[in-house]
């Protein structure tokens, strides 16, 4: 679990970055359209808050902020909605509360909880004391009864449940202070809960707290990524966007030539100062095979160094995609900082096939 806790003016529930999240359109499923019965809506998220369908701007923002934060790390768009909580199930301290939901294979599950919790946790605070039987601890310890009312006025909640429990399997507990040894017994203390509204402040901000369930995040990814290329469905893989794969990026030399070694090392240690997770596959069997095995632990790119990159200068290696399987030629001195860039996001296939040249086959073979 990871929670957030933005404190906000309630009489200025206004985001100053909303803008940059109120054109999403997002699938949302609010309490009026469930109890009319109709489906979720697309809509746009600035819409939703000027219309009062999302309560105000600042729980929009966070809206918005969790449905980027969950396309970005591998949830599929239309996997995804937001649904309001209806009025018998709004917690009693929320006046506005969304669940992020995904779709799989058990139907819509629950991700990420976002509740405008006004102010409950700041105006109440639960307090947990001794409540001491004057009559029976003065009976019981006469002159030293102050020390032990004392005692008892001092203890910390922690301490007071610990003693409590005591209490209830057997009947009694020890403490000492001032130098002695005292017995408490059922007969001379309650344990007394209640809840103490605070007066102490003019203001009491309000809460947005947005609570991410990682476990069914991580779940969610999983099921969102998992495929079959077409018209093999043997061959499977997980589409992790870059940002989230495990390694961004598989080395695989064409075959065990000794020749391949140096370029490898190079590509390899480059890789390491860029930053940039990736495995070295020199193990034996076809490049194809080695492709599909990287992909079905869903390495973003893979680079392959051929005999075209032993015999011709510049040397060149490929890069291969994923996703579409595409693989573009360039550099090897070039090809480190591009695969950073892909797996920062600050740079897209697109881009990259605008760039370099498209891989159709090697020129030179094993013979040449």
């Amino acid at each position: 679990m990871a929670e957030i806790e933005h404190f906000v003016d309630p009489n200025e529930k206004v985001h100053p970055k909303f803008h940059n999240v109120a054109d999403l359109e997002i699938l949302l499923y609010s309490s009026k359209v469930q109890t009319s019965g109709q489906s979720a809506q697309i809509m746009r998220l600035g819409d939703a808050v000027e219309q009062g369908v999302i309560n105000n701007s600042v729980l929009g923002y966070f809206i918005g902020r969790i449905y980027l934060y969950l396309i970005k790390v591998g949830l599929s768009k239309d996997k995804v909605r937001f649904r309001q909580h209806m009025e018998n199930e709004m917690a009693h301290y929320a006046c506005d509360c969304w669940d992020a939901e995904s779709k799989t294979s058990y139907g819509w599950i629950e991700i990420v909880g976002c509740a405008d919790r006004s102010c409950y946790d700041l105006s109440f605070v639960n307090v947990v004391q001794f409540e001491p039987k004057k009559g029976a601890i003065g009976t019981a310890y006469n002159k030293d009864a102050k020390s032990v009312l004392e005692f008892l006025a001092i203890c910390d909640e922690c301490y007071i449940i610990e003693q409590e429990k005591k209490l209830l399997s057997e009947g009694e507990f020890s403490f000492e202070t001032d130098g002695k040894t005292f017995k408490v017994t059922n007969d001379m203390v309650n344990v007394k809960r209640f809840q103490k509204t605070l007066h102490v402040e003019e203001i009491v901000p309000n809460v947005i707290e947005p609570s991410f369930g990682i476990g069914r995040i991580m779940y969610s990814i999983f099921e969102h990524s998992f495929h079959a290329r077409k018209g093999d469905e043997q061959r499977t893989y997980f589409s992790f966007p870059a940002t989230v794969s495990p390694y961004k990026c598989s080395i695989l030399p064409l075959s065990q030539n000794q020749e391949f070694v140096p370029f490898v090392r190079q590509l390899s240690e480059a890789m390491t100062k860029n930053g940039v997770s990736h495995k070295v596959d020199d193990s034996s069997g076809s490049i194809g095979r080695r492709y599909a095995r990287t992909d079905e632990i869903g390495v973003a790119f893979g680079i392959t160094v051929d005999f075209d990159t032993l015999k011709k200068t510049p040397h060149t290696a490929t890069l291969r995609d994923r996703d579409s399987m595409r693989q573009i030629r360039a550099e090897v001195n070039e090809l480190p900082a591009v695969v950073r860039d892909l797996a920062n996001g600050t740079l897209m296939w697109a881009e990259v096939e605008e760039k370099y040249p498209i891989f159709e086959g090697q020129e030179t073979s094993k013979k040449d």
